[in-house]
């Protein structure tokens, strides 16, 4: 049977109009007074890079099947393409409601972002001098209309489009602003009230001094400039050429992605007609492209670095990282996992002893090789340079760098070759597989043997996003799983070689088959009258197989709980279906980003954390390693911080077959915030351990 006659008989929410749920929740952020207010403008930022990239990314896809499907497909496509423009159009009113009132707020506080029309005289003059000073020289608009050259509009910029009334009829031009040189947010004087923290966005400074941009070689009797902003396709179409290396091939796509089809054209509802048609003609917008009226400004990515010009609290309370037990900047941290394994929990925790894992085995004179996946890599990355210190020292050193990690393709391009040129033997691992693991396999000879060391987690090696993006890495000693880790990275460099895996579940083999063994079990127990339970956590819960599963076991019984942060199309709470199945989403501060699966198993639960999340993509089309927790002592912790999570009465949303993003009902005393119950977790734990030190 098709995923598709399943989705007919079973109740299955579109993942593309689930992620907008998501979204929501997101903006719901920037909605909630709760919150510190220079935190809410950055969720706007945050709500909108989101949304770029889900135009980039899932609205292509739906596009092209629409484009060049064919019978019911393109028609259920398009479809689905106008109710994905419907609930967008709906968001896009909502946060520019929402812009409004949080500007109200900034006011409240004496910080005011202001516009060209609000210019004291005082305020004119500085902005006209840092125009001329340091604008005009990075702005050159091009001319529309017959006989001029299709222009090029970069995706990742805003644009001012721009309507000349001369004295003999009307000329239209754009404009990029140059948010690539210059600070979005530029602060001006107060003014006559000292008290007051002024800022002005750099495209109402040109607007300001729009007539001045043509630089008096056109007699203009009035100008008038609009913002707009394009999203393309962001899919890397890669051709087989033998003669070309896979880095020729994934930067000659890139070039090719920065001329691709336009997907999302938004645009100032204020435009005048003229000038959007004009516009629209030489940008070569068709039928299945999204043209969204919204307000006055776009790209509003850019809040995500909005400054605070305000007191502290304006901002979230810092959150520095806990110390893991027995662990300072002096550990030998191979020296500690002889003797147990570690959990390390980001934010909470810091990045710093993954990277101390890798300093330590640079150095360490038995260390023979270490073996690293890199999917996206920081532009400062001092595990990259500690690969590099490791060559100098004349270990094995082995990078597998994934240079099809979506939009961070540039900087791995850049660091496979600063690595290959260092002398670190660099893979681009499997064509058709995306490495996403999350592994590091060390070896040291110790005696007559070699011992493996192994990282297997949920996150990154980015310093950047462990400081944001909640994950979870095992560091372990333990022989079968650096085994199986070891084969793991064979198969990579080696795709002939297939192994049998008895401890990891590895993508593309096994993850599928043991998920739904381990779903099966559960049913079984039910059946038998036991007890049974799943406990998942996840990004996204979408392939149709594993929702199939959740849904039988919960009509067999078997008592089934879901955190997932974005995308879930199983439909919780339905009668004779998923009447056993409760779900939750969690937005707060950080980022939820931890992928870990629980299964009942009797009483003497499985636990395992994984790189995968439920989509056919994980299970079937990358590499992916999910691993059990063998530590009953992080298996206890892993359960624990799941607990906690479920316990959540502050930031848990429910989800329901409405998908109407209700919180969870606040009852009860303590109001259980789990990210910062999590940071008070491992204090405790802290305080616990330095008090059992004799």
């Amino acid at each position: 049977m098709s995923d598709m006659s399943k989705k007919k008989q079973l109740p299955f929410f579109e993942k593309e109009l689930s992620w907008l749920g998501f979204n929501r929740r997101v903006l719901q952020e920037a909605q909630d007074p709760t919150v510190p207010l220079i935190e809410r403008v950055r969720f706007l930022g945050i709500f909108s890079n989101n949304l770029d990239e889900f135009f980039r990314v899932r609205v292509a896809d739906v596009r092209r099947l629409a484009s060049f499907g064919e019978g019911k497909l393109a028609e259920e496509q398009s479809a689905l393409l106008e109710d994905i423009v419907d609930e967008v159009v709906k968001i896009q009113t909502l946060f520019d409601q929402t812009n409004s009132l949080l500007m109200d707020e900034l006011a409240q506080r004496k910080i005011y972002l202001i516009n060209e029309n609000q210019l004291t005289d005082e305020q004119s003059a500085f902005v006209k001098h840092y125009f001329y000073s340091a604008v005009l020289s990075a702005v050159s608009p091009i001319f529309l209309g017959s006989g001029s050259v299709e222009p090029h509009v970069d995706e990742a910029s805003i644009y001012l489009a721009i309507k000349l009334q001369l004295e003999k009829g009307n000329r239209y031009a754009i404009l990029k602003v140059p948010t690539d040189r210059l600070p979005r947010f530029v602060r001006i004087p107060a003014g006559v009230k000292k008290r007051r923290k002024v800022l002005i966005v750099l495209e109402n400074i040109i607007r300001h001094c729009l007539v001045d941009v043509f630089r008096n070689t056109l007699e203009i009797e009035s100008a008038s400039a609009y913002t707009f902003k394009l999203t393309r396709d962001a899919d890397l179409e890669l051709d087989e050429a033998i003669s070309e290396s896979l880095i020729e091939r994934v930067s000659s796509s890139l070039r090719r992605r920065r001329k691709a089809d336009p997907v999302r054209f938004v645009y100032d509802r204020e435009m005048p007609e003229d000038l959007l048609t004009e516009l629209t003609r030489n940008l070569g917008m068709g039928q299945y492209d999204s043209l969204i009226a919204g307000g006055r400004y776009h790209n509003s990515k850019d809040f995500m670095k909005f400054p605070n010009l305000g007191p502290k609290y304006l901002e979230f309370k810092p959150m520095p990282p806990v110390a893991l037990e027995g662990v300072d900047d002096h550990t030998n941290i191979l020296a500690l996992l002889r003797e147990r394994d570690l959990l390390i929990n980001y934010p909470f925790h810091s990045f710093r002893t993954v990277e101390q894992f890798v300093q330590s085995a640079a150095i360490d004179p038995a260390v023979k090789s270490i073996t690293i996946t890199l999917y996206r890599i920081a532009g400062r990355s001092t595990i990259a340079n500690s690969l590099i210190n490791a060559v100098s020292n004349n270990k094995d050193v082995t990078a597998i760098v994934e240079l099809q990690a979506r939009f961070d393709e540039e900087a791995n391009i850049e660091w496979a070759r600063r690595l290959t040129e260092a002398g670190v033997n660099v893979i681009f691992g499997i064509p058709g597989l995306k490495v996403h693991s999350k592994l590091i396999l060390v070896s040291r000879q110790e005696g007559s043997r070699l011992k493996y060391y192994t990282h297997i987690g949920t996150g990154n090696f980015n310093e950047s996003t462990a400081r944001v993006y909640t994950d979870l890495s095992l560091l372990t000693y333990n022989q079968n799983i650096g085994a199986e880790a070891a084969q793991v990275l064979e198969f990579i460099s080696k795709t002939h070689k297939h192994f049998d895996y008895e401890h990891l579940l590895v993508s593309p083999y096994t993850t599928r088959s043991s998920i739904l063994e381990y779903i099966s079990a559960e049913i079984e127990a039910a059946s038998q009258g036991e007890s049974a339970s799943i406990f998942m956590k996840c990004n996204n819960l979408v392939d149709t197989q594993i929702v199939q599963r959740l849904y039988e076991a919960s009509q067999a019984g078997v008592k089934i709980r879901l955190i997932v942060r974005g995308m879930c199309s199983l439909v919780p709470g339905v009668s004779g279906v998923s009447d056993n199945i409760k779900a939750i989403s969690i937005v707060d501060r950080f980022l939820e980003h931890s992928r870990v699966y629980i299964f009942g198993n009797g009483g003497d639960p499985r636990v395992f954390i994984a790189s995968a999340d439920m989509m056919t993509r994980n299970l079937d089309y990358r590499v992916e390693v999910t691993c059990p927790i063998y530590s009953e002592l992080i298996k206890q912790q892993i359960i624990e911080l799941m607990e906690i999570q479920w316990a959540d009465r502050v930031k848990a949303r429910l989800l329901t077959r409405e998908h109407m993003n209700h919180y969870r009902p606040r009852g009860g005393k303590r109001k259980v915030r789990s990210q910062t119950e999590t940071y008070r977790y491992w204090q405790k734990k802290l305080e616990k351990a330095g008090k059992e030190t004799p």
